[in-house]
């Protein structure tokens, strides 16, 4: 997937928080007692490397009663949000005085307005009671009570959706479908083909009556093992403050003892009772531990499950990315340029007497970054260790992949100021001491929808 809707790293204005809370758009037309129905239709795991990965999909009718719309928060609404005692006309003034491309500011916000009333539009029309949120106004409630996700956005928004679609929100699957309200700027891997941007009645009617075939994709659950009970507090780097992820209400497990085979596995020697907490948050796309500054070191200890050994590395940092994300950054952290290819031609050239001439170095590039990719519902991890340190006495010890799968992975902090992020957007604190498990399991697989045409 494409790391869309970074543009709110940036650092937010003292008065963003208090007015964060902004009342849920009502919904656009009452609904009515014809509710359509649809069959769920049978899934069919796919297989990978011998791999095959359990639905938990139910197979029996789902009434499309409510949707809940998960909006893309434009870049002009958060500009509003920044600015809150600016009218429209003084914020304009402040946003072209910096040297902001107002006119294509507000053109990208009416087109992705236009986009978001065609799908409520069709929605309505077709009997069916909608409302809208976005990043600042989704909350428990409104998962719960919907029979439907709908993000309109890109990548970005998806992600928001999905990682509040979990068992700690929602009680039970709720599905998830997507329209790119962008698709000139934005890839939108993970939204309906961009066809449907420009006929979105025709999606909806097909999502509707049932001619969509059901997708399955791998999510990371991530557990953190402590000593104590303490509750960790989240953040969402999108809006930079304190506040909790949730913008009202904290979401967190009760801390539960430590099983004895993976207290023993991860915490020898100690005889005090270890808890383990799991977070609320499911990664889709991946989870990446390392220092919050960039330029230092991190210092991991990480263990897969195929070693019974744990290697001390340091590195750019640690990511570990499911199916989906295999196309985003896993790809950008392991891909052979061009370049690259040549250089090693040429090292092969001088060293052999092969007649190496006849090889197409961007063909060979491309075969090897496409391999990288795997299946959105396999059921490993795929671990990166970016820019590992390989000289020294690191890693130890010597031998470690930099990539590998894995059907689950320990990891301890060494750092001194260092994160766990979930799909780029919410952050826990992961200095020296805190260790992580993460693993994938059925019954966390993200329920999706892709179109028959």
């Amino acid at each position: 997937m494409q790391r869309s809707n970074r543009l709110f790293t940036t650092v937010v204005l003292a008065g963003f928080r208090r007015n964060a809370k902004r009342a849920t758009t009502q919904a656009l037309l009452a609904s009515n007692n014809n509710y359509p129905v649809y069959n769920a239709v049978q899934s069919k795991s796919t297989y990978v490397n011998n791999h095959s990965f359990h639905s938990h999909a139910k197979n029996n009718k789902l009434r499309i009663k409510k949707v809940l719309i998960v909006t893309k928060l434009t870049r002009y609404e958060f500009e509003m949000l920044r600015h809150p005692n600016l009218d429209k006309n003084q914020l304009e003034e402040k946003v072209k005085n910096r040297g902001t491309d107002y006119d294509s500011l507000m053109y990208y916000h009416n087109l992705h307005k236009t986009v978001e009333r065609k799908v409520v539009d069709s929605f309505t029309q077709m009997g069916v009671e909608v409302k809208v949120v976005n990043r600042i106004t989704i909350n428990k409630e409104l998962l719960q009570w919907t029979d439907l996700i709908v993000p309109v956005g890109g990548d970005g928004t998806f992600l928001l959706a999905a990682s509040r679609a979990t068992p700690f929100f929602v009680e039970n699957s709720v599905p998830i479908v997507g329209f790119n309200s962008d698709p000139l700027r934005s890839e939108g891997r993970l939204m309906l083909p961009k066809q449907y941007t420009s006929d979105v009645n025709d999606a909806v009617k097909k999502i509707i009556k049932g001619e969509f075939d059901w997708m399955h994709r791998s999510r990371v659950r991530i557990t953190l093992l402590k000593f104590n009970g303490d509750t960790p507090i989240p953040f969402d780097l999108h809006e930079f403050n304190p506040a909790p992820v949730e913008h009202k209400e904290l979401i967190v497990s009760e801390p539960t003892l430590l099983d004895q085979i993976n207290g023993g596995a991860f915490y020898p020697g100690k005889k005090t009772k270890a808890t383990k907490r799991m977070l609320p948050y499911l990664a889709l796309n991946e989870v990446f531990i390392g220092e919050t500054l960039s330029a230092r070191v991190s210092h991991l200890h990480i263990r897969p499950n195929t070693t019974q050994k744990i290697t001390k590395t340091k590195s750019s940092g640690l990511c570990v990315s499911t199916g989906t994300g295999s196309t985003s950054w896993h790809t950008s952290i392991n891909r052979l340029s061009k370049k690259n290819v040549e250089d090693l031609l040429n090292i092969l050239k001088n060293g052999s007497k092969l007649d190496l001439n006849g090889l197409n170095a961007e063909a060979i590039s491309e075969i090897y970054n496409q391999q990288l990719v795997f299946e959105p519902d396999d059921p490993r991890l795929c671990y990166s260790i970016r820019e590992q340190i390989c000289v020294g006495v690191w890693p130890n010890p010597k031998g470690f992949e930099s990539r590998d799968f894995a059907q689950n992975l320990y990891v301890k902090s060494r750092c001194f100021d260092a994160s766990l992020v979930i799909d780029g957007t919410i952050c826990y604190p992961f200095n020296d001491g805190t260790k992580a498990f993460l693993e994938v399991l059925p019954e966390d697989a993200l329920l999706t929808m892709k179109i028959v045409d």
